[in-house]
C-alpha cells in the first residue's frame, strides 16, 4: 500500500471549513464532538482528516478534563463505601479504631485514619493501605 501524503493546502481548507477552536462552553464542545463523530463514521479518511481528528481529540479532552474533573475521594468516604458494599456496620470497626467515639469521628471525616488502622482496614477489605491515608 502506498503511503498517503499530507497536503497542507487541503488541511488548511478543512480548518477554514470547520473553524476548530478551544471550546469554552458545553455547546462548543458538543459541536467538536459532532464533527469528530462524523469523521469517525467515514469509511476512509484522508491524512488531513486524520490530523484534524487528532486536533479535535486534544481540544475535547482538554475541555472535559477541565470541566468534568473528578475529585479524589477522601479516605473516610472510601471507607464508608467499602462498608456499604461489604455490609459492615460501624460497631464492626470499634476494635479497629479503638472506640465507638473514634470510629464515629473517622466515619464523619472529623478524624484522620491512623496508619495502624489503615493497615487493619486494608487487610479487612483486601485493599491498598494508601486508600485510607
Amino acid at each position: 500500500m502506498a503511503a498517503r501524503t499530507f497536503d497542507l493546502a487541503s488541511y488548511d481548507q478543512l480548518l477554514i471549513a470547520i473553524h476548530p477552536r478551544v471550546p469554552r462552553t458545553e455547546k462548543e464542545n458538543e459541536r467538536l464532538i459532532s464533527l469528530l463523530e462524523k469523521l469517525d463514521d467515514k469509511e476512509q479518511t484522508t491524512p488531513e482528516e486524520d490530523e484534524l481528528v487528532k486536533l479535535l481529540v486534544v481540544l475535547i479532552e482538554d475541555f472535559e478534563e477541565t470541566h468534568y474533573a473528578t475529585r479524589k475521594a477522601q479516605p473516610f468516604e472510601v471507607l464508608r463505601e467499602l462498608m456499604r458494599v461489604h455490609d459492615v456496620k460501624p460497631k464492626d470497626l470499634y476494635e479497629t479504631f479503638g472506640s465507638k467515639g473514634t470510629t464515629s469521628e473517622v466515619l464523619r471525616g472529623k478524624r484522620a485514619i491512623s496508619k495502624g488502622a489503615a493497615k487493619k482496614l486494608a487487610k479487612r477489605f483486601h485493599a491498598s493501605v494508601e486508600m485510607f491515608l
